[in-house]
């Protein structure tokens, strides 16, 4: 399924909707994924400031994809070694 996501608390929302659509508990999910029940709340909340890291975490546990479109083709490979950013 395909949905549109304009900042934190659409992330937030989707989340929730997919733990609750696999019937999994708060506390039961956070737990499976390996975040705190606390974590786990400010993300669903759509709390702008939690750890990128721990949010993929949340989402790779759940089944969740980001796909980006882009409006041009792109090479979204990184340089091998260069360490500059862009």
């Amino acid at each position: 399924m395909k949905v549109p996501v304009n900042g934190p608390q659409d992330i937030g929302a989707i989340i929730r909707a997919t733990r609750k659509a696999q019937g999994l508990r708060q506390d039961d999910a956070a737990g499976s994924i390996g975040v705190s029940e606390n974590f786990l709340s400010k993300v669903e909340r759509g709390n702008p400031s939690v750890s990128w890291a721990k949010l993929f975490e949340v989402m790779d546990g759940l089944g969740i994809r980001i796909l980006l479109d882009t409006p041009v083709d792109i090479d979204p490979t990184p340089p091998a070694g260069d360490g500059s950013k862009r």
